[in-house]
């Protein structure tokens, strides 16, 4: 269902953010948002129904943190499948009631464990956890596995592999937050090699999370000129995070977000959506200013920041192999 309405429209607009958004709505710190699929559902379907009337052509399922792995953190570990089926449940039935095609991606988020030799973590053990997850989304109606914010590329071939035992088609997206690169050395230009070596292969690939909208759209740039032929999808955070107390605003207003998915149409990206901080009434402007764009000449760099604001990370071309941050960061 994916392709066939990116083949009727053209281009798409995906959804915004969940965590931030459920924080916004009583979450608190240290829960794991997917719990809500059982204990505040009517929260996670108004979510979805906001982004739907906002325009979203896509809706990422309440389930990125719900594989076995990071689970186990809340003591819920064995209740993979009833918390996936449950999080593309909710979905199915609010995009049913759309009135028009909206896609079901049932979100799938990065284990939170390093791989042999840097961890405990096995391919075989993320292979399975991958899959497990990957079961309930298909049981609950999911159209497309949305497997997001990876850093390394063994788990995103892990990712790759679980999912394909369920025989739905699978995006992948990355989260360049470190130098250019992600978190494991992954460099954007990468990804369409990455891409090509999977079977089956993904129907599109791309970014998401990171930092702000310009530093995302460098990793857009990127990936379409390593591949102009690619499926892109840009996903980038609302602005800047501010810490007030416990308290994460993201500085991105509507206006922002509006010219960023501009840019990102540009940059070559044919699906657009937004990360932290992104609500429905950011999304909202930003479905105006995909319905009115106007192609333009490819943006560089220096558009970008004169329209957006400064690139906050400097890159680089590597990084030390000594120098690896440990993992487990969750998308909002």
């Amino acid at each position: 269902m994916l392709l066939e309405l990116l083949a009727e429209k053209g281009r798409l607009l995906a959804d915004g953010a969940t965590g931030t958004n459920y924080f916004d709505r009583g979450l608190t710190s240290g829960d794991a948002p997917e719990l809500w699929n059982v204990q505040s559902a009517e929260r996670v379907a108004q979510l979805h129904q906001e982004f739907i009337e906002a325009g979203a052509d896509i809706i990422l399922t309440n389930s990125f943190g719900a594989n076995a792995r990071r689970l186990r953190l809340h003591d819920a570990h064995d209740r993979v499948i009833e918390l996936n089926r449950r999080a593309a449940e909710i979905a199915r039935e609010v995009a049913d009631r759309a009135g028009r095609r909206v896609v079901v991606a049932g979100s799938i988020g990065p284990t939170g464990d390093l791989f042999a030799p840097l961890g405990e973590l096995t391919f075989a053990q993320a292979v399975e956890a991958f899959a497990e997850q990957a079961e309930g989304l298909k049981a609950g109606g999911a159209d497309v596995f949305w497997i997001e914010t990876m850093s390394a590329p063994d788990e995103i071939r892990a990712a790759a592999e679980g999912v394909a035992a369920a025989g739905l088609p699978y995006v992948f997206t990355a989260s360049f937050d470190t130098a250019g690169r992600t978190m494991m050395g992954l460099a954007p230009a990468e990804l369409p090699n990455l891409a090509a070596a999977l079977t089956p292969a993904p129907a599109a690939i791309g970014g998401n999370c990171g930092v702000g909208a310009p530093d995302l759209l460098l990793a857009i740039l990127e990936i379409t000129t390593a591949d102009p032929n690619a499926v892109v999808i840009a996903k980038g955070n609302c602005g800047i995070p501010q810490v007030t107390g416990d308290h994460v605003h993201y500085t991105g207003t509507p206006e922002l977000m509006a010219d960023y998915t501009r840019l990102a149409l540009d940059a070559g990206a044919r699906i657009v959506g937004g990360c932290c901080g992104t609500t429905p009434r950011h999304l909202a402007a930003m479905r105006a200013a995909m319905e009115s764009h106007v192609p333009r000449a490819r943006p560089d760099v220096d558009e970008i920041v004169r329209r957006l604001g400064p690139i906050l990370l400097k890159q680089a071309a590597g990084r030390p192999d000594g120098d690896r941050p440990r993992r487990g960061r969750r998308r909002a």
